[in-house]
């Protein structure tokens, strides 16, 4: 059975940091690429960025460049989405992703307030 399970979330002040973590199991995680998607509140849910399966490529939206990277350990089966001087407009429900098969995770919240 495949599973995604996100954690780290949290609430910190504007301009702090925070590191998600996802964990992956039931799935051959390293042919896997990964995303990361975000959900604030009233609104649609968004990507954030992406790693390809042997973590070698990156891609992230523009609002998060600069601020956000990711990795991804796939000896773990983990994928990280690392947060610099986190803002306001951060907060939101922080969910991973199998590409492929558009299977995500149960999110993890992250609150940022000013």
């Amino acid at each position: 059975q495949v599973r995604l399970v996100e954690s780290g979330g949290g609430s910190v002040q504007a301009g702090g940091s925070l590191r998600l973590s996802c964990t992956a199991s039931g799935l051959n995680f390293g042919l896997e690429r990964m995303s990361w998607y975000r959900q604030a509140p009233g609104k649609e849910r968004e990507w954030v960025g992406g790693i390809t399966s042997g973590g070698g490529e990156i891609d992230l939206q523009d609002s998060v460049k600069g601020r956000f990277t990711i990795s991804r350990d796939n000896v773990k089966s983990e994928m990280y989405l690392q947060m610099y001087d986190l803002q306001a407009e951060d907060t939101g429900e922080y969910f991973c992703q199998i590409e492929r098969w558009k299977f995500w995770g149960r999110g993890s919240q992250v609150t940022v307030s000013s």
